[in-house]
């Protein structure tokens, strides 16, 4: 039986292009293409400086490009600590069911751990039963009784104008 090796690393700005054509996959993935706005130009920015906004851990089968974790920082009034929020994590269909998801979940585990962050949070559409079930295995809890609440770039253009007219 052929070995087959998964290698994790941190990606770099100018791992932008590859980064974006996997937030281009989640979203076909999600059928969420259609609200995708970021360039590989923004990954890059988000990506590079002293203070990056977000991290990403890329996974490569085989030297083959197969996944990837984008997350950040976050902060717990309640803890008194950072968090970790992992934003995406996504491996591509034909590299799914040789642990490279559980690998990318593992090492951003190792990371909130030698980083003391006091906990670690994410999303699941609700009608993705197979990274529910993933994430139970692992031990995490669904958070029900909260409710997820978002505006929208033009929402917020239109709440900062209305407070500068009023």
């Amino acid at each position: 039986m052929p070995t087959h090796a998964i290698s994790i690393r941190a990606a770099r700005p100018e791992d932008a292009p590859l980064v974006h054509n996997f937030i281009l996959a989640i979203a076909d993935y999600e059928k969420l293409a259609h609200e995708v706005a970021a360039t590989a130009e923004d990954v890059r920015a988000a990506l590079a400086g002293e203070h990056p906004r977000v991290e990403v851990l890329l996974a490569d089968w085989d030297g083959q490009p197969a996944g990837f974790a984008l997350f950040f920082h976050n902060f717990s009034t309640f803890v008194g600590r950072r968090g970790l929020h992992l934003e995406d994590l996504f491996v591509k269909p034909e590299f799914r069911g040789h642990g490279i998801g559980k690998r990318l979940l593992l090492e951003l585990v190792r990371l909130a751990h030698e980083r003391k962050c006091g906990r670690m949070d994410w999303v699941a559409l609700d009608w993705n039963q197979p990274a529910i079930e993933f994430y139970e295995q692992l031990g995490a809890r669904q958070m029900k009784e909260w409710t997820l609440f978002r505006l929208s770039e033009d929402r917020i253009k239109m709440l900062a104008l209305e407070q500068r007219c009023a």
